[in-house]
């Protein structure tokens, strides 16, 4: 039996390899996170990148598309983000509150509703691959747009996805800026090797549930505060200093925090022992983006508080730290920031379960008995 040392060794399988997957690279010691040999830098390059949809692909297929196999796919994305009448009374009908909760239900929901419900056929279960990633964009904008007191809006079939997410959320078109910076967030979250809701997924997936299932699952283990929601204790602690309050402000603020042994979302990571290769991206745009929303104090404040950090901690800024100044300043809610990455998230899943099915076997783990010794007696319930 192995010793309580060795066994916290193990806690979380920290560094333990669950499987094999040729859709995400990560390498934390020099920063290189890839897909399917792609470089996230040169997928979210601003000028040269490519789009979300094309990134959706990508993990499908193994492979970028052509440019007849991008127009069938946005063709398809854009049928998929029509949501069913049934969905959108259901929406009305729940309680406000947690949008993840939502998230969680009305994904179950979809499966009830969705054409290919009972097969599960590679061909059926990509299909429904496509039509949840358009629906999942449809859901969270809706959410929050019913949430802020609007109504819900028909897609726009001539937008891309980023484009039709920021537009069903506020019924204004996006200026391209503000488009790019969107479609960058989602290329930058797609995937993550197998991160806990993605394995959530493949878990069940090993199971030959649904794929509605699997995808439920994954919300369900993204809704935990310790996997989603950083980016949006970020925009707290922002606001908590004060949009007026200055840089030397939100300097003194996170000393002090850091004098109390308190944690600052939004840096360090599980994996990364380098910059997150996706916050190179994400500072730029809260920079660019709150300038161009005349809120550049919120990446004033966040720069500061990164040289802070950095100087005291040695810790580097993780994918959430600058996303929640950009997400802020494109004027997304707070509360959409952990549902909106499922938005992106959902291109990741859906290819893990996927691949899963490919060359599936159950997952069934071991674990590391450390309780009493064996074999125990048992005695008598009078002498016990």
């Amino acid at each position: 039996m192995s010793s309580v040392t060795e066994t916290k060794a193990k806690a979380g399988l920290q560094d333990v390899v669950a499987g094999e997957s040729a859709i995400c690279y990560i390498d934390g010691e020099r920063g290189v996170l890839s897909y399917c040999g792609y470089d996230i830098h040169d997928l979210a390059d601003m000028d040269r990148g490519v789009s979300f949809e094309e990134v959706c692909f990508l993990l499908w297929h193994r492979r970028l598309p052509t440019r007849a196999e991008l127009g069938d796919l946005q063709t398809q994305l854009a049928a998929a983000r029509v949501l069913p009448e049934p969905i959108l009374r259901a929406m009305k009908s729940l309680p406000a509150g947690d949008g993840m909760d939502a998230l969680r239900t009305l994904t179950s929901m979809l499966g009830h509703y969705d054409s290919d419900a009972g097969l599960s056929t590679p061909q059926a279960n990509y299909r429904k691959a496509v039509r949840l990633t358009g629906q999942l964009s449809s859901l969270v904008a809706t959410w929050g747009r019913m949430a802020a007191g609007g109504g819900a809006i028909t897609p726009d079939p001539a937008l891309g996805h980023a484009a039709n997410f920021l537009y069903l959320l506020t019924g204004t078109r996006p200026a391209p800026l503000a488009t790019r910076a969107f479609d960058v967030s989602l290329v930058l979250h797609a995937d993550h090797e197998l991160n806990a809701s993605t394995f959530a997924a493949r878990v069940a997936a090993a199971t030959l549930t649904d794929l509605h299932s699997t995808i439920v699952g994954a919300i369900g283990a993204l809704k935990g505060p310790l996997h989603g929601g950083a980016n949006a204790e970020v925009m707290k602690m922002l606001l908590n200093i004060g949009q007026d309050a200055g840089i030397e402000r939100a300097e003194e603020h996170v000393r002090a925090k850091l004098g109390r042994k308190e944690k600052i979302s939004g840096f360090g990571h599980r994996v990364y022992r380098t910059e997150d290769p996706r916050a190179t991206h994400l500072r730029r745009f809260s920079q660019s983006i709150g300038e161009r929303a005349g809120q550049p104090q919120w990446f004033a404040m966040s720069e500061r508080i990164e040289q802070v950090v950095k100087a005291e901690k040695n810790l580097n800024p993780n994918v959430d730290f600058y996303s929640a100044s950009m997400f802020y300043s494109l004027g997304i809610a707070i509360d959409l920031y952990t549902p909106m990455f499922a938005v992106s998230r959902i291109a990741g899943w859906t290819a893990h379960v996927l691949e899963q099915f490919e060359n599936n076997r159950l997952i069934r783990p071991r674990t590391d008995y450390i309780g009493p010794a064996y074999p125990q007696s048992v005695l008598p319930i009078d002498q016990r």
